[in-house]
């Protein structure tokens, strides 16, 4: 079993930057390929950034891609998502997800029933 604990959301205004953290407990961290995904009221939940198991690689959805980083501390069992330049529509409750020695790519592409673990998500609100 993998817990994982979301924090780091809140309410900011248009433009400004939020860091969400995720602290994992459990098996092994590093053996995880890990994902940010978010889910705003009546939407389905959607991919926003995924990292390797090793933190080599990443990849982002279109939508975040150039105003996010995602990235992991595998000493402090934590991985990051540093948004800059929030939008209204960023906003929706984020949550990251595990699954195990999975790249990023694919941890983008994969159905969300296949991810291992899943956090139970901290609300980012992004005011106009």
């Amino acid at each position: 079993q993998v817990q994982l604990v979301e924090s780091g959301g809140g309410l900011v205004q248009a433009g400004g930057s939020l860091r969400l953290s995720c602290a994992a407990s459990g098996r092994t961290f590093s053996d995880y390929g890990m994902g940010w995904f978010r889910q705003a009221p009546g939407k389905e939940r959607e991919f926003v950034a995924a990292i390797s198991w090793s933190g080599v690689s990443t990849y982002y959805a279109n939508s975040v891609k150039g105003r996010s980083t995602i990235s992991r501390d595998n000493a402090k069992n934590t991985l990051y998502l540093q948004m800059n330049s929030l939008k209204p529509e960023d906003t929706a409750v984020y949550y990251c997800a595990a699954k195990w020695q999975t790249g990023s790519s694919a941890i983008a592409r994969i159905p969300l029933s296949d991810l291992d673990y899943w956090g139970q998500g901290t609300q980012v609100t992004v005011s106009s």
